[in-house]
């Protein structure tokens, strides 16, 4: 019982203490009312017993001393994210809880700390890292936890939505904007709260009897005139031909009850949602019209009639793979043209079908079908149909008129089918006429062969004969040709040489045969063609071959026993091409012939014998 009256006394005693406190906060115009509170909070503490010893009055600001610290475990949000960012730096991180650092996403005012915090995020390399604590010292296990991931979300959201939103403490623009891969999705963050089924049930209630129909594609909804789009979905409809995607071809794609019809050269879909009808030369060089002028128009179009005893209805031949539909007329005549034009890109579009895959040839040209005949063996299982022979109609599931093709003799692998590079194109030349040799490793003890290229006409070595000598003096064997007609001797020689010498011209369209890791020189005459050069400069690299470029100087071309010094040829050969093709042709290439200075020219031998070497070091 005494101990219960101690008790009770000292707790009365603390009430006391407590209600001289709470006085000193009331101000003298209000003490009448104070006194009343501070009487019945004494009187309530007289008759209490032990167990109220547990209630707790902390979150009233009594200005006692040392009060700060017992509060800092449950300080009230607002109070801390008011205080200035520049307060931050001299909180000890010891003091500051979790709740500290939480970030109220309704303040209005945008502190110097987002900022840092937004910024800290975009130089973060860790994928899918959250932002740090806003804290500018400290690190982020010093500080505790990371900021409440929901609020972080929000704001983050907030600021890609308004990149150039003002900050409060001076109007300027957002230094970084967010980073949408850095930022959590935010439902992965923050679960839904409210029950799933409710939710649809009021939407329905509320929704007009249009948005209560199961969901079709917007194309197919907003047709008009269709009486099936009302009741079933239907495939969007898109264009037959493309004519505007590639700046080197028109090409169409056609799938369903296709018929080709040779020797009328049409291509039609019959049975098609709705009808067109387009006339497509396919051929790479649909800006040349010198290139186009033999090439004949295919008409390209699509019916809405299913077949029936019509024209052309009956299939004479049914195919069970599909076709492409290409010209071999153009520039083909030319050797870099036959690969970069029709070779390539029938590599590029037809290498997927592994064989199965049928080649229509519209305006074949005989002589040229059997130079490259081994070509297109490999790519197709079946014989070459020439449409302008064929009078009957032949029936396809899916037909490519026009080839795939991205640049001159190049391919981009993040376009082509199934990520196919020039390194694979080259690879399949060897095997298409069964060369050995993969990699440019010259045999033990053996020299390393180099191959010049000499031209019969124009641009021709005129001292060939000093080139092979200084080749040899540095330590090439050196192998001179300027190839034949037929393909196969010419790919066998290459392929056993280790690296090719040429001045630019179709000679070097040769280098498909080089072994991976081989080297080409091209020479470029005088008269500013670096630009033809690139022809071979960067198809040459994305083959795996070490490219060289040796740009002549005026007194290494013939021109100058021709015109005289102050020739407008010499002194201003872009005015010179600014005539238009044919004068740069008839002048630069025509005309010039190189005579190499081999004390300037020798280094570049010495750079590519080098480069051979350390291939077989490898």
């Amino acid at each position: 019982m005494e101990g219960g009256k101690a008790a009770a006394y000292a707790h009365h005693h603390d009430t006391a203490r407590l209600l001289k406190a709470f006085s000193r906060t009331v101000e003298p115009r209000n003490f009448g009312i104070g006194l009343v509170a501070g009487f019945l909070l004494v009187t309530c503490a007289y008759f209490s017993t032990a167990k109220f010893d547990a209630i707790h009055i902390a979150p009233l600001d009594l200005g006692v001393p040392g009060q700060d610290a017992a509060l800092s475990g449950e300080g009230s949000k607002a109070e801390v994210l008011d205080t200035d960012g520049d307060d931050h730096t001299t909180t000890s991180p010891s003091s500051s809880s979790p709740q500290d650092l939480v970030h109220d996403a309704s303040l209005a005012d945008t502190k110097k700390d987002d900022t840092f915090a937004v910024e800290a995020a975009k130089d973060d390399d860790a994928a899918g890292a959250l932002l740090p604590p806003l804290s500018a010292n400290g690190t982020q296990e010093e500080q505790g936890v990371l900021e409440d991931q929901e609020l972080l979300v929000q704001d983050a959201i907030a600021a890609a939505n308004s990149p150039n939103k003002s900050s409060s403490n001076g109007g300027s623009q957002s230094v970084v904007q967010s980073d949408p891969a850095t930022i959590p999705a935010p439902v992965q963050q923050t679960p839904p709260t409210v029950p799933v089924p409710e939710a649809p049930k009021q939407e329905e209630a509320k929704a007009p009897p249009l948005q209560q129909i199961p969901l079709t594609p917007e194309a197919v909804k907003q047709q008009p005139g269709s009486e099936e789009a009302a009741t079933a979905p239907r495939r969007e409809w898109k264009p037959l031909c493309d004519l505007t995607s590639n700046r080197r071809i028109d090409w169409c794609e056609l799938d369903g009850d296709v018929r080709v019809h040779g020797a009328k050269a049409t291509v039609t879909l019959v049975g098609a949602p709705q009808a067109e009808e387009w006339r497509i030369r396919p051929y790479p060089r649909k800006v040349d019209p010198n290139a186009m002028r033999h090439v004949t128009n295919i008409t390209v179009r699509s019916t809405t009639t299913l077949p029936g005893a019509g024209e052309d209805a009956e299939c004479a031949i049914r195919h069970s793979v599909p076709a492409l539909l290409f010209s071999d007329r153009g520039y083909t005549g030319n050797y870099f043209h036959a690969y970069t034009d029709v070779i390539l890109p029938l590599f590029l579009t037809a290498k997927q079908y592994g064989g199965e895959v049928q080649f229509l040839v519209s305006d074949l040209q005989m002589w040229w079908v059997g130079k490259f005949l081994p070509v297109f063996k490999s790519l197709s299982n079946y014989d070459l149909v020439d449409l302008a022979a064929d009078n009957r109609t032949r029936c396809f599931r899916h037909v490519q008129v026009g080839l795939t093709c991205h640049a001159d003799f190049s391919i981009d692998p993040l376009r082509g089918p199934n990520g196919y590079s020039m390194v694979d194109f080259t690879k399949h030349m060897r095997g298409v006429y069964g060369l050995p040799r993969g990699l440019a490793v010259p045999a033990t003890g053996a020299r390393p062969r180099l191959l010049l290229i000499a031209r019969a006409s124009t641009r021709r070595f005129v001292n060939a004969d000093d080139i092979v000598r200084a080749a040899q003096k540095v330590g090439f064997e050196v192998v001179v040709s300027e190839g034949t007609h037929e393909v196969a001797p010419f790919a066998e020689l290459a392929n056993t040489c280790d690296a090719m010498l040429g001045v630019h011209g179709a000679g070097l369209t040769n280098m498909v045969f080089l072994p991976t890791g081989g080297v080409v020189i091209q020479v470029v005459p005088l008269g500013g063609l670096e630009f033809v050069a690139g022809y071979f400069r960067t198809p040459s690299r994305d083959m795996g071959l070490k490219y060289l470029e040796y740009r002549i100087a005026p007194a290494e071309s013939t021109l100058t026993e021709q015109y005289p010094p102050d020739h407008a040829i010499f002194t201003d050969p872009d005015g010179v091409k600014s005539k238009g093709w044919e004068s740069l042709k008839q002048v630069y290439l025509d005309k010039q012939d190189v005579r190499l200075d081999l004390k300037r020219f020798r280094p570049l031998l010495k750079k590519a014998i080098a480069h051979i070497r350390a291939n077989k070091l490898q």
